[in-house]
């Protein structure tokens, strides 16, 4: 019989710690590049537009293709990880993802571009929600809420920097290279992932189903829901066109309920809505995460057209807000095992609101340290609280064998949360026809949503309180 010495099996157990913790990196490193790809393009859009003739009114898709694809086919991402294998999944989504970022940077036209844009989104779709089972399947106890935080607050971090790269991206090498980037990246971690993460058993596709009346349903609802939103800036809240667009959006979401009701495979089973935990943290995801997005687009445009700061200014402009989300997803993860996640949460909500308040009152002709700094780093430090608290108390019930499934509820509120962020708070800018007093008037609607969404997290958030010691190592 052959015996194993202390001293080797504490090394082996080293070496797989070691392992495990190269899998978070390198799936960290896809989520960061995935998330990057909702902000990083806005600064870039002035040189989109030029370089392929986008009108005024297209342009925007650019961005909201990308978001409403991949928070469309989120579910269906998920449900497939659960189904079909994560690493499987995930390398998939991974894999059309980089195709479609090599193709959208040598787009040749505006239709190119959009319909690259959307084979993106879909791509993200697969990857996020098997990205986050992986990491929710493979750590446990103190180790699985450390990684979740790390997920938080890299999914912070990405949305954050994204605005400070598109600028240094764009004014170094052209617009191309905020989607050839992702090439590069994208085949390192493929390689990474399939020598690292374990590979599941073989799935017998025979008789399987996924629910794809569910996930075209609820895609179409989504996009005629901010179609609707988009076109009030045009049209008005009170137009005809606006109450159709809504009630088609209405009829496809409730189509999208029947059918889940009465599939044998939905893509969200009914007893999914009752976890209290889940649901819950989806709901302040999806809030945070329009407030911050909807924040990134509206600044950028203030700095680049009303205080004619050029890209790069613009990128560098945001950095105090990126490190600040930083910081505070970093403090937030000391924070959950002593206050609970749901003080955490309710305290990151009010400093959003607050954060949103003094963005409102900023006058027309602002200072950037003394009216716009103070804003974005109060922002940074309530949405830095917000982000690692939910995403540690969303998995915090969920079985094992739907991890898939409830990241892709907390990634499709996140990128529906962009989604409606821009297209809410862009139309209320422009609604009294001056964007820029128009901006305050947004900022003061972000506010009482982020007020709104504090009374829900004290009242529906579980005071969860992961174990002691718990913390987040940034380094």
């Amino acid at each position: 019989m052959t015996t194993v010495s202390p001293h080797a099996q504490l090394h082996a157990e080293d070496a797989t710690d070691r392992i495990s913790w190269w899998v978070l990196g390198f799936i960290g490193v896809a989520q960061f590049m995935v998330i990057l790809d909702v902000t990083v393009v806005n600064i870039a859009l002035p040189s989109i537009s030029k370089a392929l003739s986008f009108s005024a009114t297209d342009l925007q898709w650019v961005v909201t293709v990308y978001v409403l694809f991949t928070g469309g086919l989120m579910l269906l991402g998920g449900r497939s990880a659960d189904l079909l294998g994560r690493r499987r999944v995930f390398l998939v989504g991974l894999l059309v993802f980089t195709a479609a970022s090599l193709a959208s940077g040598l787009a040749w036209s505006s239709h190119a571009l959009i319909v690259s844009r959307a084979a993106q989104g879909f791509g993200a779709a697969l990857l996020l929600p098997s990205a986050l089972a992986i990491i929710t399947t493979t750590y446990s106890g103190a180790q699985r809420t450390a990684a979740l935080a790390v997920w938080g607050a890299i999914g912070s971090a990405g949305v954050a920097f994204g605005v400070l790269l598109g600028g240094i991206i764009t004014t170094a090498f052209g617009w191309e290279w905020i989607f050839f980037i992702n090439v590069p990246i994208g085949i390192v971690v493929a390689v990474g992932a399939v020598r690292l993460v374990p590979a599941e058993d073989a799935v017998a596709l025979t008789g399987l189903k996924l629910d794809l009346l569910g996930a075209i349903t609820l895609l179409a609802g989504l996009m005629t829901l901010v179609y609707a939103v988009v076109g009030t800036a045009q049209h008005g809240w009170a137009s005809a066109r606006t109450w159709l667009l809504l009630a088609i959006a209405a009829a496809l979401l409730a189509a999208f309920v029947a059918v889940e009701r009465r599939g044998t495979k939905p893509l969200v089973p009914p007893p999914t809505w009752r976890v209290r935990s889940l649901v819950s943290s989806a709901v302040v995801m999806l809030g945070t995460t329009g407030i911050l997005v909807g924040s990134f687009y509206l600044n950028t445009l203030y700095l680049q057209n009303v205080l004619g700061y050029s890209a790069l200014k613009t990128g560098l402009s945001f950095l105090p807000l990126a490190l600040v989300i930083l910081a505070a997803a970093h403090l937030a993860s000391h924070l959950l095992s002593h206050a609970g996640a749901r003080v955490v949460a309710v305290v990151g909500l009010v400093l959003t609101s607050a954060a949103a308040l003094l963005l409102a009152i900023a006058p027309d002709r602002a200072s950037y340290l003394t009216n716009l700094l103070p804003g974005f780093l109060l922002l940074g430090a309530g949405v830095g609280l917000v982000f690692v608290a939910v995403t540690v108390t969303a998995m915090a019930d969920v079985r094992h064998d739907q991890a898939g499934l409830a990241s892709g509820i907390m990634t499709t509120a996140h990128e529906l949360g962009a989604a409606l962020g821009v297209a809410v708070l862009a139309a209320v800018a422009i609604s009294n026809g001056n964007p820029v007093s128009g901006y305050g008037d947004a900022f003061f609607v972000a506010a009482g949503i982020a007020g709104v969404l504090a009374l829900v997290a004290a009242i529906v958030l579980p005071a969860l309180r992961p174990a002691p010691g718990t913390h987040v190592s940034m380094h």
